[in-house]
């Protein structure tokens, strides 16, 4: 069974930092492209960060310059290094995995992390 299971959120302050991670199990990683979304109450699910198969990345304009998505296909894992926080970047964030066929799309999310950005 596929899963998707992050790790790295909590509390921090205005201006700090914090490192997501997401390891994903039973899929031919390297194939899928991934992604970081998030949803803050009461807002739309919005994508904050993808990386393609080939490494290539795409980013919110609102994280541009402070957020940074990297994949290790050696660990099953990707990334997500996140500085110079913000209260508005408090929110659920969810790993995604997707991988695009002729057949159709493989589509995967793991269960969530929270981040909360506060003093």
């Amino acid at each position: 069974q596929v899963q998707l299971v992050e790790s790295g959120g909590g509390l921090v302050q205005p201006g700090g930092s914090l490192r997501l991670s997401c390891v994903a199990s039973e899929i031919i990683f390297s194939l899928y492209e991934m992604g970081w979304y998030r949803q803050a109450p009461g807002k739309r699910r919005e994508l904050v960060a993808a990386i393609t198969s080939g490494g290539s990345t795409n980013y919110a304009d609102s994280v541009k310059g402070r957020f940074t998505i990297s994949r290790h296909n050696a660990k099953n894992t990707v990334y997500l290094q996140m500085n110079s926080l913000k209260p508005e970047d408090t929110a659920v964030y969810n790993c995604n995995a997707r991988w695009y066929k002729l057949t159709g799309t493989n589509d995967y999310w793991g269960q969530g992390t929270q981040v909360t950005v506060s003093s």
